[in-house]
């Protein structure tokens, strides 16, 4: 890398000692969106049809066929994507393309990718979601050096693109394997043998419980108490209760403890979400738990349990773990000090998969911000004064 960098710092003294051009982006491509919804994607179709989502779609017909970079416009607000070919675009994703000749695309690309956020995360509107006005966009501006510089931190990118790929699948195939080793060991330490330990339906243990219903305009989308309806189980609320709605329904109704375990019962079915007894409240029959006292069962084995068990749902296209489904599931009743030994492992196995600040997830965290720290660096020049 030091060799590299020396090199850009040596076209760098040579070709613009004084600093490069800052342009507008709308002055060095034409910036446009598509006209399509996000619902005209068709599964298996011939072209790329690029939405504001992260996954790409298909569709059946194409409007550019074309070297283009695809901003979107809302949802994922600023993530890049580079296409040569026949595509179609999402009425709210960007479409750049008829470039000037003094730019590289590809260097554009690593250039948007690299400010872009930044820049919007003080020019975007607020409205049901936040989103791009085409003048912000058009007037954020990007360093112009001379197109051999350009060359040369795209080949150095593209290098360190590609092995950071590399990396980032060895490192994801490695967590991949340690979640599937995760999974055969909770099955196993969940799985007694025959007339070793009891098996008794859920609803002798305690009885289902939600929380009172919320009427939506009860709710905010701002304001004291989090609100978590089946969208955002486990997520960042988007809607909010007042403090004494909140102290009202929690003394009057029922409600969770510290530590039981919450259950998507629509939707996804069977998320878990462990109650950490801070102020929040939840939406009735989406979101459930056991009530129950812990002398048979622990919480946390709850836990680890409910993550083996075949859920048997009803409904149509919204599918849902109705309360006499749920109750008739059936637990192992081991000792309290066996469910302590089973959760002692799991617990150990879970963080090491899951969590961020260690262990494989903080690896794949560590190299992403190599890569922008570097990208960064390269990308930085002093603005030329005329």
């Amino acid at each position: 890398m030091t060799k590299n960098q020396s090199k850009i710092e040596q076209l760098i003294a040579k070709l613009c000692p004084n600093g490069v051009e800052f342009k507008e982006l709308g002055k060095v491509c034409k910036i446009e969106t598509g006209k399509l919804n996000a619902n005209a994607a068709v599964d298996g179709g011939e072209y790329m049809f690029f939405t504001t989502a992260k996954e790409i779609s298909r569709i059946d017909k194409y409007r550019w066929d074309t070297e283009a970079l695809l901003i979107a416009g809302n949802a994922n607000v600023g993530e890049v994507k580079h296409y040569i070919g026949k595509f179609e675009a999402y009425q709210r994703t960007y479409v750049l393309t008829n470039f000037s000749k003094d730019i590289d695309v590809r260097f554009l690309y690593f250039a948007l990718n690299d400010n872009l956020k930044k820049y919007l995360a003080t020019k975007t509107n607020s409205a049901a979601m936040t989103y791009i006005v085409l003048s912000t966009l058009q007037d954020f501006k990007i360093p112009l050096p001379p197109l051999a510089v350009q060359e040369e931190i795209v080949k150095i990118l593209n290098s360190f693109t590609e092995l950071e790929a590399e990396l980032e699948a060895e490192l994801e195939a490695e967590l991949e394997a340690r979640k599937k080793q995760y999974e055969h060991y909770r099955t196993q330490l969940l799985t007694f043998p025959e007339g070793g330990v009891r098996w008794i339906p859920i609803s002798e243990i305690g009885k289902v419980s939600m929380c009172k219903r919320i009427f939506k305009n009860e709710t905010t989308a701002t304001g004291e108490i989090p609100f978590y309806k089946i969208g955002t189980f486990g997520k960042k609320p988007d809607a909010f209760i007042s403090e004494k709605v909140f102290n009202e329904y929690r003394n009057k109704f029922s409600f969770p403890k510290k530590g039981d375990v919450l259950l998507s019962a629509s939707g996804t079915i069977g998320r878990r979400v462990v109650y950490n007894g801070e102020p929040a409240y939840f939406q009735d029959s989406n979101i459930i738990w056991l009530e129950h006292d812990e002398g048979k069962v622990l919480n946390r084995f709850l836990y680890h349990f409910y993550a083996t068990v075949k859920w048997q749902t009803e409904g149509g296209t919204i599918q849902r773990l109705y309360n006499d489904n749920f109750k008739k599931i059936k637990i192992p009743i081991a000792s309290l000090e066996e469910q302590e030994r089973v959760i002692s492992i799991l617990d150990r196995f879970e963080v090491l998969t899951n969590d961020i600040s260690i262990g494989l997830p903080a690896e794949l965290k560590a190299r992403r911000s190599q890569y922008e720290y570097y990208r960064g660096k390269v990308l930085t020049f002093n603005e030329y004064v005329h």
